[in-house]
């Protein structure tokens, strides 16, 4: 029986392993046809340039700053409304109505990005007949909001109790324990789930396709439909200009390199002190 038990033991060992390698192979796959691809069409026009029609050398410049611009207001929209309602369902929230915010919270966070994007085409677009930046960054804003809210309440959760009795003793408001003692104590996991749902957010293309739709030129006007990167990367790729494919490789590269940045910054954060320090 020992034997039968090692002998299973060990298959389940070579399978796992092998799966893991196929999937590592994969990935690396797939990262390097994407620098090798991207890089190849990176340049100073990239980043300076607006895009242009086919023959004229067009860049990405008014996607970055378009994605930037509605990524950059859908977190100042969701993050102080994920930050306190994470902070209720974690100090205050108790019974049905905490329970069905939680449910509400996961489904928000498990939602398909493109239905978000129905929702927000149906609010803030059909009834005032035009796409919007305003109605991107809103889109942005549902897709950032429920990872603010779970990262906040677990993070919260997890500060020692005693912490909380300490600051009661000394004669502190609950209101004041919250913003000096917990806030602080879970500053850097808070700040990881906000960086992770920028992530998130900074990729997506189906909410802004129903949106902020696009544009060819500069906009600043958050009334008025507004370029952003993924979109412009779905429009490029499917394009049968080979300027613009090659385009679509260099920004898809742009997007990765700015998720990892993104990603590795979150771990840094997260990392303890005294570790990151060394």
């Amino acid at each position: 029986m020992l034997d039968r038990r090692l002998l299973t033991d060990r298959i389940v060992r070579i399978v796992a392993s092998i799966l893991a390698l196929l999937a590592l192979v994969l990935l690396a796959w797939i990262l390097w046809t994407l620098v090798w691809r991207g890089a190849t069409a990176l340049s100073l026009s990239v980043f300076t340039e607006p895009t242009m029609p086919p023959g004229r050398n067009g860049g990405l410049a008014n996607a970055v700053v378009g994605s930037l611009i509605q990524v950059a207001i859908g977190l100042a929209i969701a993050t102080p409304i994920g930050l306190l309602a994470g902070t209720w369902l974690a100090e205050v929230g108790r019974g049905r109505f905490a329970d069905a915010v939680r449910f509400v919270n996961d489904v928000l966070l498990s939602a398909p990005s493109i239905l978000i994007g129905l929702f927000v085409y149906e609010l803030l677009v059909k009834p005032f007949a035009g796409f919007s930046a305003i109605a991107g960054s809103a889109a942005l804003a549902v897709l950032i909001l429920p990872v603010v809210v779970r990262a906040t309440e677990d993070m919260l959760r997890l500060v020692p109790g005693s912490l909380r009795e300490a600051a009661f003793a000394l004669g502190a408001s609950h209101h004041s324990v919250v913003v000096h003692v917990l806030w602080r104590a879970a500053r850097a996991g808070i700040v990881t789930g906000i960086l992770l749902a920028v992530a998130r957010a900074a990729g997506e293309t189906a909410p802004l396709l129903f949106t902020s739709l696009g544009n060819l030129g500069w906009s600043f006007d958050l009334d008025k439909p507004m370029a952003s990167l993924p979109v412009t990367i779905y429009q490029y790729a499917g394009s049968p200009f080979d300027e613009w494919v090659a385009l679509a490789w260099a920004g898809a590269l742009v997007i990765t390199v700015g998720v990892l940045a993104l990603n590795i910054l979150s771990r840094v954060v997260l990392a303890p002190r005294g570790k990151a320090s060394k």
